[in-house]
């Protein structure tokens, strides 16, 4: 069983364990859960948009912690404040040392929020509006075609958008009507090296109406400026910020770096 798979057994448990705690009907009480969705297509396609969606991430299974200690507010705030397009926010508590508070603290932000986590239930989807998410990930590597699109197509009746995130070539059947954003994780999740050219292939293949996103593995201006070229309008950026003494700092002077170049 590879990390992929043990995530997603470990997620379903934790998904019927949430539904034993907290109801739909109680979820769907929330502010967050009536509050208005913000777009991420719109903020992606914005003229002068950076297209970074910078992301708070405290540790991944390959590398163990990251950034600890790192504070939510403090860091997604200055993110927002120097310019990212989105934000995204990991609520795995187990693999990733995230949680649903992150990102509740994280909505002090008027910018639309990714919930970054393994999405297999339409509980979950009720479970990121109620916390103030706008966006949700569907990965194909731990859904089927047909799960991928019902549960793209429930997310669009709360008003929430859908990043489809794939991996391999094989994935490209995934994409559908319902899934108007397509990220490529340069990162194989199984063995979780990183090859961009193989991103830029894959690419090729996606639907012209689609919007992409490149992930994972971003660390420099050229990165972008090379996803831009083939079409790519998001870079979903994380581990790179996070990694630095000052996250805040490193993301305000990637962006000046990056707005000299555009």
């Amino acid at each position: 069983m590879n990390i992929l798979d043990t995530i997603i057994e470990h997620k379903r448990k934790e998904v019927a364990e949430r539904k034993a705690h907290t109801s739909v009907e109680q979820l769907e009480q929330t502010e967050a859960f009536r509050a208005p969705v913000r777009s991420l297509a719109a903020s992606l396609l914005a003229p002068g948009s950076t297209g970074i969606i910078a992301e708070f991430k405290r540790k991944s299974p390959s590398k163990g912690f990251i950034n600890k200690d790192a504070d939510v507010a403090v860091i997604t705030g200055a993110y927002t404040r120097f310019g990212a397009a989105a934000l995204s926010v990991l609520t795995d508590e187990t693999f990733f040392g995230g949680s649903v508070a992150d990102l509740e603290k994280a909505r002090k932000n008027d910018i639309p929020i990714l919930r970054k986590d393994f999405i297999v239930d339409e509980y979950q989807i009720v479970e990121a509006k109620s916390i103030g998410a706008d966006i949700i990930l569907l990965i194909a590597a731990c859904l089927t075609p047909a799960e991928v699109e019902r549960l793209a197509v429930f997310a669009g009746s709360l008003g929430l958008e859908t990043i489809l995130e794939l991996h391999a070539e094989e994935e490209l059947e995934h994409v559908c009507a319902a899934t108007k954003i397509v990220g490529i994780n340069n990162r194989d999740l199984k063995t979780f090296s990183v090859d961009i050219e193989r991103s830029l292939k894959m690419a090729e293949q996606i639907p012209a109406d689609k919007i992409k996103i490149a992930e994972s593995g971003i660390d420099k201006i050229d990165d972008i400026l090379l996803f831009r070229k083939n079409g790519f309008k998001g870079f979903l950026i994380g581990e790179y910020f996070m990694k630095q003494e000052n996250p805040p700092l490193a993301f305000e002077n990637f962006v000046i770096q990056l707005q000299a170049q555009q």
